[in-house]
């Protein structure tokens, strides 16, 4: 049974809003269902940890939000989409593309995802239309980028860590992070605080490894503050496709897309990119979409 949840608080002054999360279980998931390298679950854990984050933070049913890293390295894109209750899935474009280690030892996601590139957060608020926000990527370190996407499209002062620690056998040690956002009103002196207790308190992904809770890390990480815990909520690598949802995105192909998928394969097999199952259709079901679609 995994651990995985994430802890909302704010400060007793009201000046700083945090979350934390603890997602070695989701993103252990991740790394089964993709047959991720090393670096390519680091990527997809931090992306998948930011999401959760985000998605968690959002009201309204049904609301989701998609974060789509696309830089200039080898892994691609890097996508992850969180519902309203911080549940993900996501993928990455080349999950066995892997990268030599940095200088000092540590698994370089910066390069594998590319210095260069964009994120994109796309919020679906069941409105008609989803916000979307562009930024450039800061150095495809997952964190920074999500911050900069803060400070930049939604003018909030953040501070991100994220991390993931993959054991020798590649499995999945540690991984989460947290989302420190100054409120309005916050002053030189609060944002000092911050500075200093991110400062002192060192990697995430070895904080992670010593304690999985994402209280003591926030705690950790907020010394300085008197932190009110506001919610606690469990999360977890949750896939919402079904063969109706398959179906639909057949039928949308139309008559005759799919006529021409018929003749030339007597049928076919669609594979989920989150969570790779597989829907085979016959020859026999696609003459029934096709025909369903004809009478419209």
């Amino acid at each position: 049974m995994s651990n995985d949840r994430i802890v909302r608080a704010i400060s007793s002054d009201g000046l700083v809003q945090a979350a934390a999360v603890c997602s070695r279980g989701l993103v252990e998931r991740a790394r089964t269902i993709h047959r991720t390298t090393p670096t390519a679950t680091a990527a997809l854990g931090r992306a998948l940890s930011a999401a959760s984050l985000m998605g968690n933070a959002l009201k309204g049913q049904g609301a989701s939000i998609t974060l789509q890293f696309k830089g200039n390295g080898p892994l691609g894109t890097v996508l992850a989409v969180s519902d309203n209750q911080g549940n993900v899935r996501g993928y990455v474009a080349n999950p066995g593309a892997e990268v030599p280690l940095r200088a000092d030892g540590k698994l370089d996601v910066g390069t594998a995802v590319g210095h260069e590139g964009t994120l994109t957060v796309i919020k679906d608020l069941n409105m008609r239309d989803p916000y979307v926000g562009t930024v450039d990527l800061l150095g495809g370190e997952i964190a920074e980028d999500v911050a900069g996407y803060f400070v930049e499209s939604e003018q909030i002062p953040t501070a991100c860590a994220l991390g993931v620690l993959v054991d020798r056998d590649r499995s999945v040690l540690s991984a989460g992070g947290y989302l420190i956002q100054l409120m309005p009103g916050a002053g030189e002196d609060t944002i000092a605080k911050v500075e200093g207790g991110i400062m002192a308190a060192g990697p995430v992904s070895a904080l992670l490894q010593q304690d999985a809770d994402p209280e003591h890390l926030l705690r950790t990480v907020m010394s300085d503050f008197d932190l009110h815990i506001l919610e606690t909520t469990p999360v977890e690598y949750r896939c919402y496709c079904s063969r109706e949802r398959v179906e639909r995105a057949l039928i949308s192909l139309g008559a005759d897309e799919l006529e021409a998928i018929l003749r030339e394969q007597g049928g076919c097999q669609m594979t989920c990119q989150f969570c790779d199952a597989v829907y085979e259709f016959s020859g026999e079901e696609l003459e029934k979409l096709i025909a369903e679609i004809r009478r419209g």
